[in-house]
């Protein structure tokens, strides 16, 4: 993912969540802001402790991106989005992680068919 589409900053984080929306399902939730002024999208990722130790949660955060890779035609670009990874993810390989990541961005609207 370029520099371009990450969300870097702790207050960058906090305005997505708090006055963007949310969709979740059971392995991913996903918050989400429109910008209209951007011409990029932008994602963070958050994968916690709680998931696993730094090995697990680097390969979660690596399919993560991997996944929005492929899709990053798809997705609308006016959006600031973060993307937190539930328990269940740890267990799971990459495409039943894109395709969950898929589930909830199309849930929300960011990307078409």
């Amino acid at each position: 993912m370029r520099k371009v589409n990450r969300l870097k900053s702790n207050d960058e984080f906090q305005k997505v969540f708090k006055q963007g929306k949310s969709f979740a399902n059971r392995q991913l939730v996903l918050y989400y802001l429109p910008k209209q002024d951007q011409s990029n999208f932008r994602v963070g990722l958050s994968v916690s402790k709680k998931i696993g130790n730094a090995v697990v949660r680097n390969k979660v955060k690596r399919y993560l991106r991997q996944a929005i890779h492929e899709m990053e035609t798809k997705i609308n670009q006016e959006y600031d989005l973060v993307i937190i990874a539930r328990q269940p993810v740890k267990e799971m390989n990459f495409h039943q992680i894109k395709k969950s990541l898929t589930h909830v961005l199309f849930n929300s609207k960011i990307i078409g068919k």
